[in-house]
C-alpha cells in the first residue's frame, strides 16, 4: 500500500466508506466460513464495527477483555450488549508493570524506550535524531522529544497491551478457531499508519490474520481498505 492510498480514502464521501468497509466486512466473514469475532473494547471505534458488522451477520459474537483498567461506564455499556463473551488476562496490570515497565506516554514510545536502552539501533536513532528520510529531513518516526526519558529512574515497557489484550484474544482464538476483527484509527499513531501500509485492513496473509485491523477514515468511525 502507499500514503498516497490512504489519503484518497480518508477523503472519500461518508456513504462510500460505509459500503467499502461491509465489502471488507464480507470477504473476512466469507474466507474464514463465518468464524470470526469482533474485539470490542466498548468504545466508540468497536462499537461502530459490531454496529457494522452485525447489520450484515447478526450472530456474530463479541469479545470484551476485563483487564482491569475499564472505566465502571464501559463495563455497564458493554453488559447492555447481547452475545458478549468477557475473558481476562492472566496478569494484573500491576504484575505487568512490576515485571516490564511502565507504558509512558504510549505503546509507540514505550517501545522506542525500552528498545533504546537495550542498545537497539534503530530505537537509538529514532531517539537521537539520527532517522532521516531519503531527503535528508527528520523522519516521521523521530522520537527525539522521549529521549529524556532514557534517563528515567524507572522500568518503562510497551508490553501492557501486548499481556492484558492481545494474550488473552490469541489463546481464545486458538481454543476456538476463530479469526479477529479488530478497529484501530491510523491517524492514532505513525505504528498504526505503517502497520495499514504493510497489509492493509484484512491481513490475510499475516502471522496473526486480522480484518479491519488500521481504521483510514480520519474522524468518521468508519472502517474499510482500498
Amino acid at each position: 500500500m502507499e500514503l498516497w492510498q490512504l489519503q484518497q480514502l480518508q477523503g472519500l464521501p461518508l456513504e462510500v466508506k460505509i459500503q467499502k468497509t461491509k465489502l471488507r466486512i464480507k470477504e473476512w466473514y466469507e474466507h474464514y466460513e463465518g468464524k470470526v469475532y469482533v474485539s470490542f473494547s466498548g468504545g466508540k471505534d468497536s462499537t461502530v464495527l459490531l454496529h457494522l458488522v452485525r447489520s450484515l451477520y447478526p450472530d456474530v459474537i463479541a469479545v470484551f477483555s476485563d483487564t482491569g483498567l475499564e472505566y465502571p461506564e464501559i463495563k455497564q455499556f458493554v453488559n447492555t450488549i447481547d452475545n458478549v463473551l468477557t475473558i481476562k488476562p492472566k496478569k494484573t496490570f500491576k504484575q505487568v508493570v512490576d515485571e516490564y515497565g511502565y507504558p509512558v506516554i504510549g505503546k509507540e514510545a514505550a517501545d522506542c524506550i525500552e528498545g533504546g536502552r537495550k542498545g537497539q539501533k534503530y530505537r537509538l536513532d529514532r531517539l537521537d535524531g539520527t532517522l532521516k528520510n531519503k531527503d535528508g529531513n527528520k523522519s516521521r518516526y523521530d522520537m527525539q522529544k522521549y529521549a529524556y526519558l532514557m534517563d528515567a529512574p524507572f522500568k518503562i515497557s510497551g508490553k501492557c497491551c501486548n499481556e492484558l489484550k492481545k494474550k488473552p484474544f490469541k489463546l481464545l482464538e486458538k481454543e476456538r478457531n476463530i479469526k479477529p476483527m479488530i478497529g484501530t484509527m491510523t491517524e492514532e499513531s505513525q505504528l498504526r499508519t505503517q502497520v495499514w501500509l504493510k497489509s492493509g485492513c484484512n491481513g490475510f496473509l499475516s502471522t496473526r490474520p486480522i480484518s479491519l485491523r488500521q481504521l483510514v477514515f480520519g474522524g468518521n468511525l468508519i472502517f474499510g481498505n482500498t
